[in-house]
């Protein structure tokens, strides 16, 4: 069974002036063009490649690496625009259909936007659309649990935080609060998950929460510190929100208990202009 829109692998039947001719099964034979043919490729060989439809709807295998494969979502940029729809670049000779009747707006060329990819019912062709609701599913309560890792695509921006997809295939939002350094749409992030709501949209924050979030911010923190000047930040207690989100992305909170933690565990000295890490200071008295 063939994937369209998706990698395979498939053995080399033979080899013709125009590429590789590979074995598709009940589909017959799909080519590999030339281009993609390496020297030390042979007859039987299994090769790992993309399968779509070239220009005339004819399968067609490539070693090129897509920006996406059918039943992702993903933020790409219209290469072009016909009186057709948009055509968005997703690293492969042709480029992705979107038709007018799938765009929220008039899609224009050097933009991008979100959009699903799939294989159309009714032309059984590789195309997007921009109405990507449609295509969110609604997480198994059991599986989604606070704490659990998640795979984020950034959306859009709203009032109440910025929207995004979840392990490519749930909705749900980043509340501001919860922002502490400058996100952009189409950024692919690890976040975990704060709550489950009864809509089926997910809570979600960057990085780790509770307890754990903390403890990877110390590590970090130690870390920043040790490739510091002289082991030292001018930063502490009286350092604003704003500077340590700048500097650090992640909120005072979560800096004051980082800090904490290193300052119980003997590791940093906090003094009036910042923290200072007490090995490296240990080790320059010692050389003086």
């Amino acid at each position: 069974m063939i994937k369209l829109g998706d990698w395979n692998e498939l053995k080399i039947k033979r080899f013709t002036e125009h590429g590789a001719q590979l074995d598709g099964g009940s589909v017959g034979k799909i080519l590999m063009p030339a281009r993609y043919v390496q020297r030390n490729m042979r007859p039987g060989q299994m090769v790992t490649v993309f399968v779509y439809l070239d220009q005339s709807d004819r399968l067609v295998a490539t070693t090129e690496t897509p920006l996406a494969r059918v039943g992702d979502f993903a933020f790409l940029e219209v290469a072009w625009v016909n009186e057709h729809g948009a055509f968005l670049n997703w690293g492969l000779m042709k480029d992705l259909f979107v038709p007018f009747s799938e765009q929220k707006m008039r899609m224009e060329q050097g933009h991008s936007y979100l959009v699903h990819i799939h294989i159309d019912e009714e032309t059984h062709r590789i195309v997007a659309s921009a109405k990507v609701e449609r295509y969110l599913q609604e997480p198994a309560r059991k599986e989604y649990y606070r704490g659990r890792d998640v795979e984020v695509l950034l959306w859009h921006k709203t009032p109440l935080g910025f929207k995004v997809i979840v392990d490519n295939s749930y909705p749900g939002l980043i509340y501001d609060n919860q922002i502490y350094t400058e996100l952009h749409s189409g950024e692919r992030h690890i976040g975990q998950v704060i709550t489950l709501r009864e809509d089926g949209r997910m809570d979600v924050a960057l990085g780790r929460i509770g307890k754990g979030r903390f403890r990877d911010f110390a590590e970090q923190l130690r870390d920043e510190l040790a490739a510091a000047p002289d082991g030292r930040l001018p930063f502490n207690d009286h350092s604003s929100a704003e500077e340590i989100a700048e500097r650090f992305g992640v909120s005072k909170k979560t800096f004051k208990r980082a800090v904490g933690t290193l300052y119980r565990n003997r590791e940093i000295t906090i003094e009036e202009s910042g923290i200072a890490l007490n090995a490296l200071k240990s080790e320059t008295k010692t050389a003086e």
